[in-house]
């Protein structure tokens, strides 16, 4: 520091007291870097060192300046009236709390800034990581009235759900070996190319699907690409994503979703493309099912180009043969699920 390097070569006159019940004595008082040594002028002996940031000056403003290297009871004193001297010393613990007050400030920032970042984590973090708990937690119940509300919803844009019995009873007897048994699978007229999954294994095809089929082999592959591709907690957790943070706190804690919660949510998802698996996780699994990939695959691309790998992965090629799903009767039933 300026201050040390410039006084480190200081000495002035002083008269010191080693206790109070000791006489005066004259010392040699020199400033050192950070140290006050008091020497005997004789014979340059040192007699007491004090450390410049303990000392304390007991009468500021005053002279003889006299000080103490300790804030209790000042046992020990020196006077000094040297103007110079006095100044040096006020100047070099001046400097040395300023050098002293530099890390204290950095650790207050640092500080100041550790919490801001962690205010500003638990702004982003919190309210998607409350999100995220409450799909994984809600029960079947709650996904499916989700599913339902999300349906409801899409019903805006793809007509109301179809409801015909016989069609129905078709698609609920034919369906759970490629959905799971506590699956719900329903028809909308408008078109999605597909089948697309829902909260609480909730499956939704297009009427689209079923009158451009000769079977119901496309339908069955794309309700198990659609199982596939996401599962129950992902597009729950999506719902409730577009849903926000105070239906999933009111799903946690009352259990209820709020109407008008998923408005909105089931017209944006006709707008996307559909969530497909990579195709080559599909051959083993219509395997499983005894179902041919090839429907699945034409229903996507007619000319078979951009599918041609599933559909010379085709099982029922090696031989296996593929089951019958409906009867002709069952299969026109579901084709009529929207008439009437």
């Amino acid at each position: 520091m300026t201050a040390l390097t410039e006084f480190q070569r200081l000495e002035a006159q002083g008269v010191w007291r080693e206790t109070p019940e000791t006489r005066q004595r004259e010392v040699i008082v020199s400033l050192g870097e950070a140290t006050l040594t008091l020497m005997d002028p004789r014979t340059d002996k040192p007699l007491s060192h004090w450390s410049l940031p303990a000392v304390t000056r007991l009468n500021p403003g005053r002279t003889p300046a006299l000080y103490t290297p300790s804030t209790g009871e000042p046992d020990e004193t020196v006077e000094i009236d040297d103007p110079l001297m006095i100044e040096a010393i006020e100047r070099v613990q001046r400097a040395i709390a300023t050098h002293r007050a530099k890390p204290r400030r950095l650790r207050g920032a640092a500080t100041v800034l550790a919490v801001l970042l962690m205010l500003v984590g638990l702004i982003f973090w919190l309210p998607d990581a409350l999100v995220r708990h409450a799909a994984q937690i809600a029960p079947p119940a709650q996904k499916r009235t989700i599913g339902l509300a999300v349906l409801s919803d899409m019903e805006a844009a793809a007509g109301p759900v179809c409801r015909r019995v016989s069609g129905q009873q078709v698609l609920d007897w034919f369906t759970p070996p490629f959905v799971g048994a506590d699956s719900l699978v329903q028809v909308v007229p408008g078109p999605l190319n597909g089948a697309r999954r829902l909260p609480g294994d909730l499956y939704v095809l297009g009427e689209d699907l079923l009158a451009a089929s000769p079977g119901p082999e496309a339908a069955a592959g794309h309700l198990l690409s659609a199982r596939l591709a996401q599962d129950d907690d992902q597009v729950t957790l999506d719902a409730l994503r577009h849903a926000g943070l105070m239906t999933a706190l009111r799903l946690m804690t009352l259990g209820t979703l709020p109407q008008g919660a998923m408005k909105g949510y089931g017209e944006s998802l006709l707008a996307q493309p559909l969530p497909r698996p990579d195709l080559a996780v599909l051959p083993a699994a219509f395997a499983e099912r005894d179902l041919s990939t090839e429907p699945f695959a034409r229903s996507i691309d007619p000319t078979g180009t951009t599918v041609l790998p599933l559909i010379e992965a085709d099982p029922t090629r090696a031989g296996t043969p593929a089951r019958d799903l409906l009867t002709d009767e069952q299969w026109l039933a579901l084709q009529q699920i929207c008439a009437g």
